[in-house]
Protein backbone atom coordinates (compact mmCIF):
# COMPACT_ATOMS: atom_id res chain seq x y z
CA UNK A 1 0.00 0.00 0.00
CA UNK A 2 1.05 3.58 -0.62
CA UNK A 3 0.42 4.61 2.98
CA UNK A 4 1.61 7.90 4.41
CA UNK A 5 1.58 9.41 0.90
CA UNK A 6 3.96 6.67 -0.21
CA UNK A 7 6.72 7.82 2.12
CA UNK A 8 9.92 5.96 1.31
CA UNK A 9 13.49 6.15 2.47
CA UNK A 10 16.20 4.68 0.28
CA UNK A 11 19.96 4.85 0.43
CA UNK A 12 21.82 4.00 -2.76
CA UNK A 13 25.27 2.47 -2.50
CA UNK A 14 27.15 2.90 -5.75
CA UNK A 15 29.51 0.03 -4.91
CA UNK A 16 27.58 -3.13 -4.10
CA UNK A 17 27.60 -6.83 -4.80
CA UNK A 18 24.69 -7.86 -7.04
CA UNK A 19 22.07 -10.14 -5.53
CA UNK A 20 21.53 -13.19 -7.73
CA UNK A 21 18.91 -15.78 -6.77
CA UNK A 22 17.75 -19.09 -8.27
CA UNK A 23 14.30 -19.20 -9.82
CA UNK A 24 12.85 -21.21 -6.92
CA UNK A 25 13.86 -18.49 -4.45
CA UNK A 26 12.64 -15.74 -6.75
CA UNK A 27 9.22 -17.34 -7.21
CA UNK A 28 8.85 -17.81 -3.46
CA UNK A 29 9.36 -14.11 -2.79
CA UNK A 30 6.32 -12.02 -1.88
CA UNK A 31 6.50 -8.70 -3.71
CA UNK A 32 3.90 -6.02 -2.98
CA UNK A 33 1.49 -5.62 -5.92
CA UNK A 34 1.83 -2.53 -8.06
CA UNK A 35 -1.08 -0.26 -7.35
CA UNK A 36 -2.35 2.39 -9.74
CA UNK A 37 -1.73 6.06 -9.09
CA UNK A 38 -3.88 7.01 -12.08
CA UNK A 39 -6.12 4.21 -13.33
CA UNK A 40 -5.60 2.64 -15.86
CA UNK A 41 -2.25 3.83 -17.18
CA UNK A 42 0.03 5.13 -14.41
CA UNK A 43 1.09 2.48 -11.86
CA UNK A 44 3.04 2.99 -8.69
CA UNK A 45 6.75 2.70 -9.46
CA UNK A 46 5.80 3.50 -13.05
CA UNK A 47 7.66 5.46 -15.71
CA UNK A 48 5.64 7.22 -18.39
CA UNK A 49 5.80 9.93 -21.05
CA UNK A 50 3.32 12.32 -22.65
CA UNK A 51 4.54 13.97 -25.84
CA UNK A 52 2.92 16.42 -28.23
CA UNK A 53 3.73 19.29 -30.60
CA UNK A 54 4.26 22.75 -29.13
CA UNK A 55 1.17 24.60 -27.96
CA UNK A 56 -1.21 21.65 -27.99
CA UNK A 57 -1.87 21.61 -24.24
CA UNK A 58 0.79 19.36 -22.65
CA UNK A 59 1.18 21.50 -19.54
CA UNK A 60 -2.61 21.79 -19.11
CA UNK A 61 -2.76 18.00 -19.03
CA UNK A 62 0.30 17.66 -16.78
CA UNK A 63 -0.98 20.15 -14.18
CA UNK A 64 -4.41 18.55 -14.13
CA UNK A 65 -2.85 15.11 -13.65
CA UNK A 66 -0.73 16.47 -10.80
CA UNK A 67 -3.77 18.06 -9.15
CA UNK A 68 -5.91 14.94 -9.61
CA UNK A 69 -3.26 12.64 -8.13
CA UNK A 70 -2.66 14.93 -5.12
CA UNK A 71 -6.38 15.50 -4.48
CA UNK A 72 -7.79 12.06 -5.25
CA UNK A 73 -10.03 13.33 -8.06
CA UNK A 74 -10.50 11.81 -11.51
CA UNK A 75 -9.33 13.47 -14.72
CA UNK A 76 -10.49 12.67 -18.27
CA UNK A 77 -12.13 9.56 -16.87
CA UNK A 78 -8.85 8.36 -15.33
CA UNK A 79 -9.51 7.49 -11.71
CA UNK A 80 -7.24 8.22 -8.73
CA UNK A 81 -7.77 5.51 -6.05
CA UNK A 82 -6.45 7.75 -3.28
CA UNK A 83 -4.35 10.94 -3.12
CA UNK A 84 -0.55 10.73 -2.98
CA UNK A 85 2.24 13.30 -2.83
CA UNK A 86 3.34 15.05 -6.03
CA UNK A 87 6.40 17.06 -7.04
CA UNK A 88 5.91 19.12 -10.21
CA UNK A 89 9.13 20.23 -11.91
CA UNK A 90 8.47 23.00 -14.43
CA UNK A 91 11.29 24.18 -16.66
CA UNK A 92 9.54 26.46 -19.12
CA UNK A 93 6.56 28.53 -17.99
CA UNK A 94 6.73 31.93 -16.30
CA UNK A 95 5.79 31.54 -12.64
CA UNK A 96 2.86 33.94 -13.04
CA UNK A 97 1.37 31.85 -15.89
CA UNK A 98 1.87 28.66 -13.89
CA UNK A 99 0.14 30.26 -10.91
CA UNK A 100 -2.77 31.39 -13.08
CA UNK A 101 -3.33 27.89 -14.44
CA UNK A 102 -3.18 26.29 -11.01
CA UNK A 103 -5.58 28.86 -9.57
CA UNK A 104 -8.05 28.01 -12.35
CA UNK A 105 -7.74 24.28 -11.62
CA UNK A 106 -8.24 24.72 -7.87
CA UNK A 107 -11.11 27.18 -8.36
CA UNK A 108 -12.87 24.88 -10.82
CA UNK A 109 -12.60 21.88 -8.52
CA UNK A 110 -13.41 23.84 -5.38
CA UNK A 111 -10.73 22.30 -3.19
CA UNK A 112 -6.99 22.23 -2.61
CA UNK A 113 -5.07 18.93 -2.78
CA UNK A 114 -5.22 16.75 0.32
CA UNK A 115 -1.76 15.24 -0.28
CA UNK A 116 1.46 17.24 -0.70
CA UNK A 117 1.69 19.07 -4.04
CA UNK A 118 5.00 20.94 -4.36
CA UNK A 119 6.37 22.85 -7.31
CA UNK A 120 9.70 23.83 -8.81
CA UNK A 121 9.78 26.81 -11.18
CA UNK A 122 12.87 28.50 -12.65
CA UNK A 123 11.57 31.96 -11.74
CA UNK A 124 11.91 31.21 -8.01
CA UNK A 125 15.50 29.91 -8.15
CA UNK A 126 18.55 31.95 -7.10
CA UNK A 127 19.57 34.26 -9.92
CA UNK A 128 23.23 33.29 -9.69
CA UNK A 129 22.51 29.59 -10.05
CA UNK A 130 22.92 27.67 -13.31
CA UNK A 131 19.73 26.30 -14.84
CA UNK A 132 18.50 23.11 -13.17
CA UNK A 133 19.43 19.91 -15.04
CA UNK A 134 18.25 16.43 -14.05
CA UNK A 135 21.02 14.99 -16.21
CA UNK A 136 23.61 16.25 -13.70
CA UNK A 137 24.24 14.17 -10.56
CA UNK A 138 24.66 17.30 -8.43
CA UNK A 139 21.15 18.49 -9.32
CA UNK A 140 19.70 15.02 -8.85
CA UNK A 141 21.15 14.97 -5.34
CA UNK A 142 19.79 18.48 -4.69
CA UNK A 143 16.26 17.15 -5.21
CA UNK A 144 16.55 14.37 -2.65
CA UNK A 145 15.58 16.44 0.44
CA UNK A 146 12.33 17.41 -1.29
CA UNK A 147 11.25 13.87 -2.22
CA UNK A 148 10.08 12.78 1.22
CA UNK A 149 6.41 11.87 0.90
CA UNK A 150 6.48 12.20 -2.90
CA UNK A 151 5.04 9.34 -4.96
CA UNK A 152 4.78 11.04 -8.36
CA UNK A 153 7.34 13.34 -10.01
CA UNK A 154 6.26 15.23 -13.13
CA UNK A 155 9.05 16.55 -15.34
CA UNK A 156 7.75 19.32 -17.63
CA UNK A 157 9.64 19.11 -19.85
CA UNK A 158 12.57 17.01 -21.08
CA UNK A 159 13.95 19.76 -23.35
CA UNK A 160 14.31 22.28 -20.51
CA UNK A 161 15.09 20.04 -17.54
CA UNK A 162 17.10 17.15 -19.04
CA UNK A 163 19.85 18.96 -20.93
CA UNK A 164 22.68 16.41 -21.01
CA UNK A 165 24.54 15.72 -24.27
CA UNK A 166 22.77 15.55 -27.63
CA UNK A 167 19.07 14.80 -27.86
CA UNK A 168 19.44 12.11 -30.54
CA UNK A 169 22.18 10.15 -28.78
CA UNK A 170 21.16 7.25 -26.55
CA UNK A 171 24.13 7.82 -24.24
CA UNK A 172 22.86 11.32 -23.43
CA UNK A 173 19.70 9.84 -21.96
CA UNK A 174 21.56 7.39 -19.71
CA UNK A 175 21.99 9.65 -16.62
CA UNK A 176 18.32 10.67 -16.73
CA UNK A 177 17.19 7.08 -17.15
CA UNK A 178 19.37 6.00 -14.24
CA UNK A 179 17.81 8.75 -12.12
CA UNK A 180 14.30 7.61 -13.14
CA UNK A 181 15.11 3.99 -12.31
CA UNK A 182 16.40 5.06 -8.89
CA UNK A 183 13.12 6.84 -8.28
CA UNK A 184 11.24 3.71 -9.28
CA UNK A 185 13.36 1.60 -6.92
CA UNK A 186 12.54 4.10 -4.15
CA UNK A 187 8.81 3.58 -4.72
CA UNK A 188 8.11 6.62 -6.89
CA UNK A 189 6.69 7.12 -10.36
CA UNK A 190 8.00 9.60 -12.93
CA UNK A 191 5.96 11.19 -15.72
CA UNK A 192 8.02 12.96 -18.39
CA UNK A 193 6.46 15.64 -20.61
CA UNK A 194 8.14 15.97 -23.99
CA UNK A 195 7.89 17.45 -27.47
CA UNK A 196 6.93 15.46 -30.55
CA UNK A 197 9.27 15.44 -33.54
CA UNK A 198 8.35 16.28 -37.12
CA UNK A 199 7.29 12.68 -37.77
CA UNK A 200 4.88 12.70 -34.83
CA UNK A 201 6.94 10.43 -32.55
CA UNK A 202 8.64 11.64 -29.38
CA UNK A 203 11.58 13.85 -30.31
CA UNK A 204 15.10 12.49 -29.99
CA UNK A 205 16.52 9.08 -29.16
CA UNK A 206 14.11 6.14 -29.07
CA UNK A 207 16.08 4.71 -26.13
CA UNK A 208 13.88 6.89 -23.89
CA UNK A 209 11.02 4.51 -24.61
CA UNK A 210 12.73 1.31 -23.45
CA UNK A 211 11.91 1.42 -19.73
CA UNK A 212 8.62 3.30 -19.98
CA UNK A 213 5.35 1.63 -19.02
CA UNK A 214 3.16 4.09 -20.90
CA UNK A 215 3.64 6.52 -23.80
CA UNK A 216 0.84 8.93 -24.67
CA UNK A 217 0.77 11.06 -27.80
CA UNK A 218 -1.41 14.18 -28.01
CA UNK A 219 -2.42 15.09 -31.58
CA UNK A 220 -4.45 17.81 -33.24
CA UNK A 221 -7.76 16.62 -34.77
CA UNK A 222 -7.87 16.95 -38.55
CA UNK A 223 -10.70 19.50 -38.29
CA UNK A 224 -9.06 21.61 -35.57
CA UNK A 225 -9.58 25.38 -35.66
CA UNK A 226 -7.14 27.80 -34.00
CA UNK A 227 -9.84 29.39 -31.84
CA UNK A 228 -10.65 26.02 -30.21
CA UNK A 229 -7.69 26.21 -27.82
CA UNK A 230 -6.78 23.00 -26.01
CA UNK A 231 -8.58 20.41 -28.12
CA UNK A 232 -6.68 17.28 -29.05
CA UNK A 233 -6.68 13.52 -29.46
CA UNK A 234 -5.08 11.16 -26.94
CA UNK A 235 -3.34 8.09 -28.37
CA UNK A 236 -1.65 5.36 -26.32
CA UNK A 237 1.51 4.41 -28.19
CA UNK A 238 2.70 2.07 -25.44
CA UNK A 239 0.38 0.46 -22.94
CA UNK A 240 2.03 -1.99 -20.57
CA UNK A 241 -0.48 -3.83 -18.39
CA UNK A 242 -3.73 -2.45 -19.85
CA UNK A 243 -5.57 -2.87 -23.13
CA UNK A 244 -8.98 -2.83 -24.81
CA UNK A 245 -11.27 0.04 -23.85
CA UNK A 246 -8.74 1.33 -21.33
CA UNK A 247 -6.30 2.07 -24.16
CA UNK A 248 -8.73 3.35 -26.78
CA UNK A 249 -7.98 6.79 -28.25
CA UNK A 250 -9.92 9.78 -26.97
CA UNK A 251 -10.77 13.27 -28.10
CA UNK A 252 -10.75 15.89 -25.36
CA UNK A 253 -11.24 19.64 -25.16
CA UNK A 254 -10.83 22.25 -22.45
CA UNK A 255 -13.72 24.71 -22.29
CA UNK A 256 -13.63 27.83 -20.09
CA UNK A 257 -16.86 29.74 -19.40
CA UNK A 258 -17.26 33.49 -18.84
CA UNK A 259 -16.63 33.07 -15.10
CA UNK A 260 -13.33 31.31 -15.70
CA UNK A 261 -14.60 27.87 -14.71
CA UNK A 262 -12.94 25.12 -16.71
CA UNK A 263 -14.48 21.90 -17.96
CA UNK A 264 -12.92 19.02 -19.91
CA UNK A 265 -15.09 17.23 -22.44
CA UNK A 266 -14.13 13.65 -23.29
CA UNK A 267 -15.37 11.24 -25.93
CA UNK A 268 -13.96 8.14 -27.62
CA UNK A 269 -12.15 9.20 -30.78
CA UNK A 270 -14.28 6.80 -32.80
CA UNK A 271 -17.38 8.81 -31.84
CA UNK A 272 -15.69 12.07 -32.83
CA UNK A 273 -14.65 10.71 -36.23
CA UNK A 274 -18.16 9.38 -36.79
CA UNK A 275 -19.63 12.83 -36.15
CA UNK A 276 -17.08 14.41 -38.51
CA UNK A 277 -18.05 12.01 -41.31
CA UNK A 278 -21.74 12.83 -40.89
CA UNK A 279 -21.07 16.58 -40.87
CA UNK A 280 -18.89 16.47 -43.99
CA UNK A 281 -21.28 14.16 -45.85
CA UNK A 282 -24.20 16.46 -45.09
CA UNK A 283 -22.07 19.37 -46.36
CA UNK A 284 -21.93 17.67 -49.76
CA UNK A 285 -18.45 16.14 -49.75
CA UNK A 286 -17.93 12.87 -51.58
CA UNK A 287 -16.65 9.83 -49.70
CA UNK A 288 -13.12 10.11 -51.08
CA UNK A 289 -13.04 13.80 -50.15
CA UNK A 290 -14.13 12.96 -46.60
CA UNK A 291 -11.42 10.30 -46.40
CA UNK A 292 -8.75 12.84 -47.40
CA UNK A 293 -10.14 15.50 -45.05
CA UNK A 294 -10.06 13.43 -41.89
CA UNK A 295 -7.26 10.99 -42.70
CA UNK A 296 -9.47 7.90 -42.77
CA UNK A 297 -9.45 5.18 -45.43
CA UNK A 298 -12.38 5.15 -47.86
CA UNK A 299 -13.78 1.85 -46.58
CA UNK A 300 -13.87 3.32 -43.07
CA UNK A 301 -15.80 6.33 -44.36
CA UNK A 302 -18.20 4.02 -46.20
CA UNK A 303 -18.89 1.98 -43.04
CA UNK A 304 -19.65 5.10 -41.03
CA UNK A 305 -22.01 6.44 -43.69
CA UNK A 306 -23.81 3.09 -43.80
CA UNK A 307 -24.12 3.18 -40.00
CA UNK A 308 -25.44 6.76 -40.11
CA UNK A 309 -28.11 5.73 -42.65
CA UNK A 310 -29.15 2.80 -40.46
CA UNK A 311 -29.45 5.13 -37.48
CA UNK A 312 -31.43 7.68 -39.48
CA UNK A 313 -28.71 10.33 -39.16
CA UNK A 314 -28.46 10.85 -42.96
CA UNK A 315 -30.73 10.08 -45.88
CA UNK A 316 -30.38 9.54 -49.60
CA UNK A 317 -27.52 8.01 -51.56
Amino acid sequence: MLDNYGEVDAVFDKSYDPVIVPISDFLSQEFPPRELILDPWLPSQGLAMIHAPRGIGKTHVALNIAYAVASGRSFLGWRVPHPVGVLFLDGEMPASALQERLEAIVSTNGMEPSAPFNLFTPDMQPKDRAAFNIGVLEDQDALEPYLKGVVLILVDNIATLCRTGKENEAESWTPIQEWALRQRAAGRSVLFIHHSGKGGQQRGTSSREDVLDTIINLKRPSNYEADQGARFEIHFEKARGFYGEDSRPLEVALVTDERGKQEWTVMPLEDSVYEQVITLYQAGLKQWEIAEEIGLDKSGVSRKITRARQEGRIHGK
